[in-house]
């Protein structure tokens, strides 16, 4: 996928989505200087060339009952195609699994994993996780307290060229 260029104009537009993507475009508009025609425009192709992708609530976790955040590392037993594939299929329809990257470094995957008690990620680990064939280890951190945490990425960089 090719890196689509912005002006200044889209960046504020963008920046703005990021923060709350529920604004009228009239409020849109207003907040990044612009009449409504053109950020409405601007929006569309941003939608259509896929920079913005959609958008969601943020839902309060503990409102939920969701307090136990755990970052879990995972070792296969070898990492090739298939054993990456095992992993990956056996955990993609498991909804306390929020994100799931493929690492370098000691781990070949590193979970983020949101759920009620350590008691239900216990029956997680050994139900789902040590059930999975080709893992060979698996290291789990619980959070303590969330310091920082943004959905909003960085535009910055693509300021000033």
């Amino acid at each position: 996928m090719s890196k689509v260029d912005l002006d200044e104009a889209s960046l504020r537009i963008l920046d703005e989505l990021q923060k709350n993507a529920e604004l009228s475009n009239a409020e849109l508009a207003e907040r990044v200087g612009l009449s409504p025609s053109p950020c409405w425009r601007r929006v569309s192709e941003m939608k259509q060339n896929g920079v913005l992708r959609g958008s969601v609530s943020l839902v309060d976790p503990l409102k939920l009952g969701l307090a136990v955040n755990v970052f879990v590392h995972v070792v296969l037993k070898q990492q090739d195609k298939e054993s990456l594939e095992v992993f990956t299929q056996a955990i993609a329809n498991r909804p306390e699994i929020m994100e799931c990257y493929l690492m370098s470094g000691e781990a070949d995957f590193m979970l983020r994993v949101v759920i009620e008690d350590l008691a239900k990620y216990q029956v997680l680990l050994l139900d789902c996780l040590t059930q999975i064939p080709v893992v060979a280890s698996i290291r789990s951190s619980f959070t303590l307290n969330q310091v920082k945490y943004t959905t909003a990425l960085p535009t910055g960089h693509l300021r000033g060229r």
